[in-house]
């Protein structure tokens, strides 16, 4: 019980932290360029939501990016810095940046495809998509 108190007292006190430096958790916890990382990817998916993502996209890229119901209810999750042996077919891509997405529990369903990861690079205008890999919910629980 002491532990559950110290811990909800520190999670309190960097909350007001962060606060009080003016900047927001993702940046606490993954730096300027994840929080950016992030902060794309929530736009992203607002954006792909309404079926405009293509504004995401970087020139001479064609991501898949499918149906707007496909990206309803997503969240970005920890952004990476690409890394080539985890994925060898983006590579030719030339990705800084990666990100997993989250399904959200209500659209869990075994066959249900959904973009799992979202590749990034970097340019003078900022991040532009240039990958999307798609997974597929192998069945419930």
């Amino acid at each position: 019980m002491m532990q559950a108190k110290k811990l909800v007292g520190l999670l309190g006190a960097a909350g007001l932290a962060v606060l009080l430096s003016g900047c927001s958790l993702n940046t606490m916890l993954w730096g300027d360029d994840g929080a950016g990382v992030i902060e794309t990817t929530e736009g992203l998916i607002d954006a792909a939501t309404e079926g405009e993502a293509d504004s995401y996209t970087c020139e001479g890229h064609d991501p898949e990016l499918r149906e707007p119901a496909d990206w309803e209810g997503l969240s970005a999750e920890e952004p990476e810095r690409f890394v080539a042996d985890y994925w060898p077919d983006q590579v030719p891509l030339e990705p800084r940046w990666n990100i997993g997405l989250s399904l959200p529990t209500e659209r869990v369903a075994g066959g249900v495809e959904f973009p799992g990861y979202v590749f990034y690079q970097e340019t003078d205008d900022g991040l532009c998509v240039v990958d999307v890999t798609w997974w597929t919910v192998e069945s419930e629980g």
